[in-house]
């Protein structure tokens, strides 16, 4: 008894693969689950070559567990939280930590913080990714805490993460819910990229009609590639590939209704309570909840008609252009999720430094890629970078994909083809860069109708104009 490193509650396919990949590193792990089978499941897994004890018994396997006790829950977010940790509390004592590494929002987590701290128990809210294969072999981790208890927790947590240039990609993160929060932000940016890719996807076979084993191998290719290395564009290349039992693309017979767990939506809807535009992310969100309009589509596919004009196409232009537009994009979406990350630390009191949350992005994680290290060195030069479109290298690669970009969008615009990811990127570029927007009209206008008054930029203070009919 007391003998165990950590413990984690719930040993569905995540608590399972953490559980093992803390052991493999020769910590003595304990497990947690009301369902006796996946109890026995793990304890077979384990064999006798790691140090686990899997239990249902809650008291048992609090008393696993060595003091100041560390216990991660990996249960589904919203009450199951809330039942794991009320039926833990009889049975621990101060100073012990509980780790929620799901994907809870961020304000349920600021409530347990506090609820928790009264009882002298410390609180992590901690951001997990890297799916089933991860957590068995190294995730990134964001976790939000209290600083001196995650001393507790960092030997672990360092050991059983993903590695890049043999940095461990997991770091204390900041105050209460500050790790959540991040998750938050890099699952919208993940929504995102994915969106993006999508529409790059549908240009390539709709727009310039390539071939499927083009379309495989280009994405394929442009992994190879140091601008666009990532994992969502290995995994798009490897999906492309996969055939079906009766040989055929596997793609293809895929619906096209997408479904969504809500961090892209608490993602956008934040940003629009920070007063933080992420317009990537919003279409993306917005073009999830559009794939679930399908019988609409349907019949509208027969009433909305654009013709479409005759095209030659020259492939190699095709393709190099469709490679600016997507790096472009995807730059713009991370610099839109990182300024939603350093409005909201000094909103919430979370003390981020970006360049740390960078450097743990650049592994284990869904949107892991060669980028986040140009990334984490402008953050590195500038710590209180406001928007990575600011850094000089940056811009100047932005710059340099400008032309490609333009040329896709229109292309999409003369096909009828959707493109709101991409289009929505270089919106927000062409706003972020002008230093005059046409909203002084709007400011006018609220003040026409409404008397909300406006600022004046030959005067300092506010105005009202009694407007003539």
């Amino acid at each position: 008894m007391n003998k165990f490193d950590f413990g984690i509650v719930g040993l569905g396919v995540m608590g399972r693969n953490l559980l093992l990949n803390i052991a493999s590193h020769n910590f003595a792990a304990a497990g947690l689950d009301l369902d006796t089978e996946k109890v026995n499941s793990l304890q077979q897994e384990a064999g006798p070559d790691h140090t686990i004890e899997a239990t249902t018994d809650v008291k048992h396997f609090v008393e696993l567990i060595q003091q100041p006790r560390a216990i991660m829950l990996l249960v589904p977010a919203g009450k199951p939280v809330d039942s794991a940790i009320a039926s833990l509390l009889p049975h621990l004592d101060k100073g012990d930590i509980i780790i929620d590494g799901g994907n809870t929002y961020f304000t349920d987590t600021d409530r347990r913080f506090l609820e928790l701290s009264a009882k002298g128990i410390h609180f992590f809210g901690m951001g997990i990714s890297g799916g089933e294969k991860g957590a068995r072999f190294g995730p990134a981790m964001m976790p939000g805490g209290d600083q001196k208890a995650y001393e507790r927790l960092r030997p672990i947590f360092e050991a059983i993460a993903a590695k890049v240039d043999g940095e461990p990609c997991v770091e204390y993160l900041g105050n209460g819910s500050a790790g959540n929060y991040v998750k938050m932000v890099h699952n919208g940016i993940e929504y995102g990229i994915m969106q993006l890719i999508s529409e790059i996807y549908d240009l390539m076979k709709r727009g310039y009609n390539l071939d499927e084993d083009t379309i495989q191998k280009t994405f394929e290719e442009w992994n190879q590639t140091n601008d666009l290395k990532s994992y969502l564009i290995e995994i798009t290349g490897k999906i492309l590939k996969e055939k079906d039992e009766d040989g055929s693309r596997l793609i293809n017979k895929i619906s096209d209704w997408a479904k969504s767990k809500g961090t892209g939506k608490w993602t956008s809807q934040n940003a629009m309570d920070l007063q933080v535009p992420v317009p990537t992310i919003d279409a993306a969100v917005v073009m999830r909840d559009m794939s679930k309009t399908k019988p609409e589509r349907i019949e509208a596919a027969t009433k909305l008609v654009w013709n479409v004009a005759e095209k030659n196409t020259n492939t190699t232009e095709a393709i190099e252009a469709l490679k600016s537009a997507l790096y472009f994009s995807i730059i713009v979406t991370y610099a839109q999720g990182l300024a939603q990350l350093h409005t909201a630390s000094k909103e919430y009191n979370y003390g981020l430094n970006l360049e740390t949350v960078a450097k743990i992005w650049r592994g284990g994680c869904i949107i892991r890629a060669n980028a986040l290290e140009d990334f984490r060195k402008a953050f590195a030069a500038k710590k209180d970078l406001p928007n990575l479109l600011l850094d000089a290298g940056i811009a100047s690669k932005l710059t340099q994909n400008q032309a490609g970009t333009r040329a896709v969008i229109q292309f999409a615009v003369q096909q009828g083809l959707p493109a709101a990811g991409l289009m929505n990127s270089l919106a927000y570029f062409d706003a972020y860069r002008s230093e005059n927007l046409p909203t002084n009209l709007i400011q006018a206008q609220r003040d026409y109708f409404g008397a909300h008054t406006y600022e004046r930029i030959d005067k300092t203070g506010v105005f009202h104009t009694q407007w003539s009919e």
